[in-house]
C-alpha cells in the first residue's frame, strides 16, 4: 500500500507531465498553512528556473488537469505559484478502509530483512538497576520493537558486566565474612552448595562496601586484584561463588526488567567474550594490525580528516590485561561467528562517543567485522531532575529504578482513587500499567541524544503531551465501543464490519487525516532510531481524536450508516494507537 503523500505525488506528477513539464517537480508535501490546505506542492517554483516561464503560469496549468482527477476537492494555483490542495472525502475514506484491512497499517516492511542486534541495558551483576540504567533500557526496546515491526530479525542483548575487579572485589569481601565457606577452601573436593550464601539485598551491600576498603587499604586491593586473577583462571571454588554471584543478580534483574516491560532475547555477558580473546589478539597481532607502544599493545585508529584526536585503541595493558575495549571487540567478534549480524547498535550514554568511535574503527580496519556491517552508536543524553541535574534522591544519592517506578506507581495510584470510585485492588493493577506509559513516554518523548527533565507532575497529568493522555484517549474510544455495542446489542465483532464514509465534517476528516501518517511515522523512527517521532505522531492523532469526539454526537447520531462510520474511525484509531504504545513498550487498560 501506498503512503499517502506517495499516491497524491503520483497524481500531481502525473499532472505536470500532462501539462508538458517534468514529473519530478510532482512533489507534494503537508502543508505548513493548514489554515489554507492540506498539501502543497511548491514544483512550479523550482519549473520556472527550468522552462523560464512565470511559476504562477505553470501552477495553474498543473491545477487544470488535476481539477479533473477524484482525489482532490480543492487545487488552486496561488502567488507566486504554490499550488495548494485538499484531499476528496470519498478518496481519503477509501485509503482508510485500505489501511485497516493492512496487518500492518500500510507500513512498508523490509523486503530483505536484516539481521540486527541491539546492545542495551548494559547492567552490572551484584549492583542495582538505577535511574542511570532506565534510558538505555527504555530506548533499545523501543527501537527493537520497531525495528521488528518494520520486518527485520532483531535480537536484543543486555551484554551484562560480569568479569572484571568488581567480581574480585565481592569474592574478597564474601570471604572475609565467611572464610569458613568451602570455596575458599583450595583442598575442597565435594560439591558446592546449590543455593548461594548470599541474598540480593546482602550482595547489593557487600559491593559498595568492598570499594571503600579497596580504596582505603592497599592489602585489600592487592587481594581483590588476586581473587580477580584467580577468578578468570577458573579457579573451582572462586568461580563456583561467582556462578551464585551471577545467578542471584540476574534473577533480580530480570525482576526489575519485567517490571519496566523490558525483555532480552541475549543474556550475554562479557565473560561469554573471554574465550575469543585470546585467538583476536594473535591474529591482531599476526596480521600487523597491533603493535606495543610504551608496554600496551594498541591499534592505531587515527584517520586523515579528523578534526579531534583519537587516541588508539588499547587492546591489552602493560601488565597484559584485558580491558573494555578487549571485551567489546572480542564481543564483536562472538557476535560475527555466533549471529553473523548485518547491524549492531548499541545503546549507551552519548559521552561515550569517543570510546565507540574507537571500537568501531580498530573492528573496521582489523577487519573484525564484514565491510558491509553496519555498526552504530546511538548516545542518549541525561535524566535531570528539576534543578537540571542527573537525577537524585531527595537525599543527594543515586535512586534504585525500582524505588522510581513505585514512587511513580503511588502517584497515578492516588490520582486515580482521587478523581474515581472504584476498587482498590483494580486500581492498583491501573496504576502501574498508567505509571508505566508515564515512565516510558516521559522519555522517550524527548529526543534521545538529548537531556531532558524528569517531571513527575508532567509526565503522570492525563492531560498535555504524556503517556496518560494517551491511554485516557485510548480507554475513552474502548468506552464508546462498549457502550455501542450494548446498546446495538452486538457481539465484539460486529465493529470490524463497520466501514467508513466520507467525512462530513473539518473535525473528522482531521482524524482521518492523522490517521494515515502512521506508516510514515513508524519507518522514520526505524531509520532514525527515533521513538519520540511515534510518541509525536501519537499525541497528534489524539489531539485529532479528541477533538472529533468533543465536536461529534457519536452514539447520539440518528443515522445508522454514519454511526457505523464513526464507529469504523474510532476502531481503526484504537488499534493505531494500541500498535504505536505496543512500539513504545506499554499497553492501555481497559478503563481508567
Amino acid at each position: 500500500m501506498e503512503h499517502i503523500l506517495d499516491l497524491i505525488s503520483s497524481y500531481v506528477s502525473e499532472a505536470f507531465e500532462i501539462a508538458g513539464y517534468d514529473r519530478s517537480l510532482g512533489k507534494v508535501t503537508v502543508s505548513n498553512r493548514p489554515d489554507l490546505c492540506e498539501y502543497q506542492c511548491n514544483g512550479a517554483m523550482a519549473g520556472a528556473k527550468l522552462y523560464h516561464r512565470p511559476p504562477l503560469q505553470i501552477a495553474e496549468a498543473v491545477v487544470d488537469i488535476i481539477d479533473g482527477m477524484d482525489a482532490f476537492s480543492k487545487a488552486e494555483a496561488v502567488r507566486p505559484g504554490f499550488i495548494n490542495l485538499s484531499l476528496s472525502p470519498s478518496f481519503l475514506s477509501s485509503y482508510l478502509q485500505e489501511m485497516g484491512q493492512e496487518d500492518y497499517f500500510g507500513v512498508h516492511r523490509a523486503e530483505k530483512p536484516a539481521r540486527i542486534i541491539i546492545d542495551y541495558g548494559g547492567a552490572n551483576v551484584a549492583k542495582p538497576l538505577h535511574v542511570g540504567h532506565l534510558r538505555s533500557a527504555v530506548i533499545g526496546e523501543s527501537i527493537k520493537r520497531t525495528l521488528r515491526y518494520l520486518g527485520n530479525d532483531v535480537l536484543g542483548d543486555v551484554h551484562l558486566g560480569d568479569w572484571g575487579l568488581q567480581m574480585g572485589l565481592i569474592i574478597t569481601e564474601v570471604r572475609h565474612r565467611h572464610p569458613e565457606l568451602p570455596y575458599f577452601d583450595e583442598a575442597f573436593t565435594g560439591e558446592y552448595p546449590k543455593e548461594a550464601p548470599f541474598t540480593i539485598s546482602e550482595l547489593e551491600e557487600i559491593y559498595p562496601e568492598a570499594t571503600r576498603k579497596s580504596k582505603e587499604d592497599e592489602a585489600y586491593k592487592a587481594e581483590a586484584l588476586d581473587a580477580t586473577y584467580r577468578l578468570q583462571h577458573k579457579q573451582r571454588g572462586y568461580y563456583a561463588l561467582w556462578q551464585h554471584i551471577l545467578n542471584v543478580s540476574v534473577k533480580d534483574l530480570k525482576r526489575n526488567y519485567d517490571s519496566l516491560n523490558v525483555t532480552f532475547d541475549l543474556w550475554k555477558k562479557e565473560s561469554d567474550a573471554q574465550p575469543y580473546i585470546p585467538g583476536m589478539v594473535d591474529y591482531l597481532k599476526k596480521n600487523g594490525y597491533a603493535h606495543v607502544d610504551q608496554g600496551a599493545l594498541v591499534v592505531d585508529v587515527a584517520e586523515e580528516g579528523d578534526t579531534k584526536k583519537i587516541p588508539p585503541c588499547m587492546i591489552l595493558k602493560s601488565d597484559g590485561a584485558s580491558l573494555y575495549n578487549t571485551t567489546d571487540l572480542a564481543t564483536i567478534v562472538m557476535r560475527r561467528e555466533k549471529w553473523d549480524p548485518d547491524e549492531i547498535i548499541y545503546v549507551v550514554d552519548k559521552r561515550q562517543e569517543l570510546y565507540f568511535t574507537q571500537v568501531f574503527r580498530c573492528a573496521r580496519k582489523t577487519k573484525l567485522v564484514k565491510d558491509d556491517t553496519k555498526l552504530e552508536f546511538l548516545g542518549f543524553g541525561t535524566m535531570n531532575g528539576k534543578d537540571g541535574k542527573p537525577f537524585k534522591t531527595r537525599q543527594g544519592g543515586v535512586m534504585r529504578l525500582e524505588l522510581l517506578i513505585r514512587d511513580i506507581n503511588e502517584e497515578m495510584y492516588r490520582k486515580i482513587m482521587e478523581n474515581h470510585e472504584t476498587d482498590p485492588d483494580e486500581a492498583r493493577k491501573t496504576a502501574q500499567t498508567v505509571a508505566l506509559s508515564a515512565i516510558k513516554y516521559g522519555d522517550l518523548s524527548n529526543q534521545a541524544s538529548k537531556d531532558y527533565v524528569f517531571d513527575v507532575d508532567k509526565f503522570t497529568s492525563f492531560e498535555g503531551n504524556t503517556g496518560p493522555y494517551i491511554l485516557y484517549t485510548i480507554v475513552r474510544i474502548k468506552s464508546i465501543l462498549r457502550r455501542y455495542l450494548a446498546e446495538m446489542k452486538l457481539p465484539a465483532e460486529a465493529v470490524e464490519e463497520c466501514s467508513i464514509l466520507p467525512a462530513a465534517g473539518e473535525a473528522e476528516k482531521a482524524l482521518c487525516l492523522a490517521l494515515t501518517g502512521f506508516a510514515p511515522a513508524v519507518e522514520e523512527a526505524g531509520a532514525q532510531l527515533a521513538p519520540h517521532r511515534i510518541c509525536g505522531y501519537l499525541y497528534q492523532l489524539s489531539n485529532e481524536f479528541n477533538r472529533f469526539y468533543h465536536e461529534t454526537r457519536i452514539l447520539a447520531e440518528e443515522k445508522e450508516e454514519q454511526r457505523k462510520s464513526y464507529i469504523a474511525e474510532l476502531e481503526l484509531t484504537r488499534k493505531v494507537l494500541e500498535q504505536g504504545i505496543d512500539l513504545l513498550g506499554f499497553s492501555a487498560p481497559d478503563k481508567m
